[in-house]
């Protein structure tokens, strides 16, 4: 890689933006970060970093912005697609962000400055429901049949992406990312930290997780083996746990004594996200209880079979979750979180 190579990452000033930046910039790229004008940049100070703010909605205007960049500098070697939609009031822009805005930027890209290689960053919910009998591993030959409107723009974006044929491209399905300045699972560790853990349903969920920094360096890391055309992996850090064993490892490292653990069976927990949806609605407030979200709780089989990624760039986790939960706990408490 030369030095002056360039790199688009979208949706930089989001929590997995940030740490792809920090990632590229350790590698030496020239980094553009795709963020909106009244996003916050306040993971972004490096100097170094270039800014631009796509107009994804408007395909003219987005075409106008890549004509024009192209002609200034040349195009980007790789793209990074890391924006999207998690939550929302209104589910119908769960497509246009997550889907059709994706159609639209790689429409504008093929015709203006197609790159090297182009990245997704989808999610494991693409797939759905996995085997919550036996507990198989979800594999990537398994069918795609998302139970979330999230999970179904996600899918409907790759599947944008594969139709196209005027650069190569990976698409990386993460599973539960957690690290420093994450707000969702943090919300479990301020439970944890008050004295309170509501695991969901009578079986525990076999979950697992990718550390933040480990996404960032498989991501770069796809994008620059050469041989990597054309590929879809699960990211995970190869570990299975429970709700019940992670609820337990997060009171360990915050050494408190007293918790109560619980479970709360999922009629009272889907009538909560129903309670809790509606009351975003009402002040036009995304919610981290809504129906979408009910899906996920209540699906009891995360794990994912991660032997591709093994195979093709010779992974294996930096940060296991001990070691990742270590340093987010860390990050927390310098911060003020906790």
């Amino acid at each position: 890689m030369k030095r002056a190579d360039k790199i688009l990452i979208t949706g930089a000033s989001g929590f997995i933006g940030g740490f792809l930046v920090e990632e590229a910039l350790k590698r030496g790229y020239e980094v553009w970060a795709g963020v909106r004008a009244h996003s916050s940049r306040q993971h972004l100070q490096d100097e170094r970093i270039r800014f631009i703010d796509l107009d994804y909605a408007h395909e003219q205007a987005l075409d106008k912005q890549l004509e024009a960049f192209a002609q200034e500098h040349g195009g980007w070697r790789y793209v990074i697609h890391n924006a999207g939609l998690t939550k929302t009031t209104d589910k119908a822009l769960f497509y246009e962000v997550n889907a059709e805005n994706t159609r639209r930027f790689i429409g504008a890209l093929a015709r203006h400055c197609s790159p090297q290689k182009f990245l997704l960053m989808s999610s494991l919910s693409s797939y759905g429901i996995g085997d919550e009998t036996g507990f198989s591993p979800i594999k990537l030959s398994d069918p795609q049949t998302p139970n979330t409107d999230y999970g179904k723009s996600k899918l409907l974006a790759e599947n944008y992406l594969r139709k196209q044929t005027a650069f190569p491209y990976v698409i990386l399905r993460p599973t539960g990312v957690y690290g420093p300045g994450e707000k969702d699972y943090f919300l479990e560790i301020k439970s944890v930290q008050q004295g309170l853990d509501l695991a969901v349903g009578k079986v525990p969920q076999r979950i697992t997780f990718i550390y933040v920094k480990d996404l960032a360096r498989v991501a770069l890391s796809a994008l620059e083996k050469e041989e990597i055309l054309n590929r879809e992996y699960f990211v995970a850090d190869g570990d299975i746990h429970t709700d019940a064993s992670f609820a337990r490892l997060i009171q360990e490292l915050l050494q408190k004594k007293h918790v109560l653990h619980a479970r709360v069976p999922l009629p009272v927990v889907h009538a909560a996200c129903i309670v809790s949806e509606r009351i975003g609605r009402l002040f036009h407030k995304s919610m981290t209880l809504n129906s979408d979200k009910y899906q996920i709780l209540k699906q009891r089989n995360w794990i994912c079979d991660i032997t591709p990624l093994q195979h093709d760039l010779g992974f294996q986790a930096e940060y296991p979750l001990r070691k990742g939960l270590e340093e987010s706990i860390r990050w927390y408490k310098e911060n003020g979180w906790l």
